[in-house]
């Protein structure tokens, strides 16, 4: 891990080979303050943008890597895109906070900063060669869309690793950004195969010319979401809570790699919540170190990610795949829109922006209104969660839904079903509040994947123990942005 955190170029000739293709494809680098704070961008730059198309591999679009894009994804907001769900689709009383991630470039999910905070640190100290190597993506979904998109926006090969059972919409995508077909390695099962993902990694690293991005283990992804997303969370709910009443309970969101959870370490310092872990009730790894398979797509499981910080963790809480995969049709259904607005009132205007949601997003709503019932909170409480992708990766999902459960149609009373089994009825089993036990649980069951199977030194885990050691990551903040302006000036 140590050549992770230099904070000077490792090797001198693969730097000047970064020099050379970025210069090639007229790369200026956003710093990671700019995408925290769009606002510092240059207005010749946002300007420019205007004219540029957000989902296009263009070099210009790096600085549209954050979450203050506007809803045609052209200019910026004052304020990242949200939803704020109320009691009559939700049935509690407290404001669910959603940000919304559609609108970052390229994936249309903000998995794309997480590839940046990634690989850039990579190319600013010489350890990445655009000119021989090709960057390799582990994900099970929008991860590895995301590093293709940035890598081919810098003009640096790339490989994306997923399984073989992922949406087909996630394909197509791939098939349309890679070099070559060959790129994309289809792994055996699904969302709950990581090692079968780990597996073929290790094979592509055998050769030097594969350099691979684990998701799952690279602190360049917890920094820049603590860097980046805390804070545009943070900008949201003050945005929310204007009138100053709300109280920031918690932050719901997913595990999958764990780097968004990262945010949650801002905003516990920052606002005082806590942190609630999401994860698959089919697959309950952290509630019960079980196994399975589920299909909330983009939260693979079955280990503990080496950058989750566990023993900061307040909650884990067990959502059923059959919660996002028949909301996924509520909220995306004419029949379903339908009765949210005429039985229960839902205005029109948020049931348009419910397709915001992917499936991992409607896992977390499912999970904080599960949180909000099992602390009885009121009307000045709020929990903040987010929403990785829109329902628009997850079509062939809902034809499936569709199909294998309501073969004669999805209507009102279908309708009526799912709302009141996974909204109005989300109980508060399969939810865990964590103790001091409760966490060295869960951080002890991640020796298993990274000490015995991937060969991490028992002394880079452990010294994760430490807070310190979590809140010292943040001092590469400024040494990449430093070591970025100096390659920007190279670049001219």
């Amino acid at each position: 891990m140590s050549n992770l955190f230099s904070q000077t170029v490792v090797d001198q000739a693969v730097y000047d080979n970064v020099v050379v293709q970025l210069k090639e494809k007229g790369v200026r680098l956003p710093r990671i303050a700019e995408l925290a704070d769009p606002s510092t961008i240059a207005p010749a730059i946002v300007s420019d943008l205007q004219n540029v198309d957000p989902d296009a591999a263009d070099v210009r679009n790096l600085f549209r890597v954050h979450w203050y894009n506007d809803a045609e994804r052209k200019g910026f907001a004052d304020t990242p895109a949200h939803l704020v769900l109320p009691s009559a689709l939700t049935g509690v009383r407290a404001k669910i906070i959603v940000a919304v991630g559609a609108r970052f470039p390229m994936i249309r999910a903000h998995k794309v900063l997480a590839a940046y905070g990634c690989l850039v640190p990579r190319l600013v100290t010489g350890q990445f060669d655009p000119l021989a190597q090709r960057s390799v993506w582990p994900s099970t979904g929008n991860y590895c869309r995301g590093g293709v998109a940035i890598a081919t926006t810098l003009g640096c090969r790339s490989v994306a690793v997923l399984p073989e059972l992922m949406s087909s919409e996630r394909f197509r995508w791939l098939e349309e950004w890679v070099a070559d077909k060959r790129d994309i390695v289809r792994t055996p099962g699904s969302e709950s195969n990581l090692k079968e993902i780990y597996d073929a990694c290790r094979e592509l690293a055998e050769d030097p010319q594969n350099v691979i991005f684990n998701q799952f283990s690279e602190f360049g992804n917890y920094i820049i979401h603590r860097a980046v997303t805390g804070p545009a969370l943070e900008a949201v709910f003050n945005a929310v809570n204007a009138e100053g009443r709300l109280v920031p309970r918690a932050f719901v969101c997913a595990s999958g790699s764990s780097g968004t959870l990262a945010a949650g370490d801002h905003l516990k310092k920052k606002l005082g919540s806590a942190i609630a872990v999401v994860e698959a009730l089919e697959c309950p790894t952290l509630l019960r170190n079980g196994y399975g398979e589920h299909n909330i797509q983009g939260i693979g499981d079955k280990h503990v990610p080496l950058i989750h910080n566990a023993l900061n963790s307040d909650f884990v809480i067990g959502v059923s795949d059959q919660a996002s995969d028949h909301l996924n049709l509520l909220f995306n259904t004419e029949e379903g829109k339908a009765y949210l607005a005429h039985r229960k009132g839902v205005d029109p205007t948020l049931l348009a922006q419910l397709s915001a949601l992917g499936l991992s997003g409607i896992a977390n709503v499912v999970a904080a209104i599960k949180l909000a019932r099992h602390l009885d909170l009121g009307e000045d409480d709020a929990l903040v969660t987010v929403a990785t992708d829109s329902a628009e990766m997850y079509g062939s999902q809902a034809e499936k839904t569709l199909k294998r459960a309501y073969p004669d149609g999805f209507d009102a009373v279908s309708a009526a079903e799912v709302a009141g089994r996974h909204l109005f009825g989300a109980a508060t089993d399969n939810l865990e509040e964590l103790d001091h036990v409760g966490r060295q649980r869960i951080f002890n069951l991640g020796y298993y994947t990274w000490v015995e199977q991937q060969g991490v030194a028992l002394d880079d885990f452990d010294r994760r123990r430490d807070p310190r050691f979590w809140d010292g990551l943040m001092d590469m903040v400024p040494v990449w942005d430093g070591l970025i302006d100096t390659l920007n000036a190279r670049l001219g």
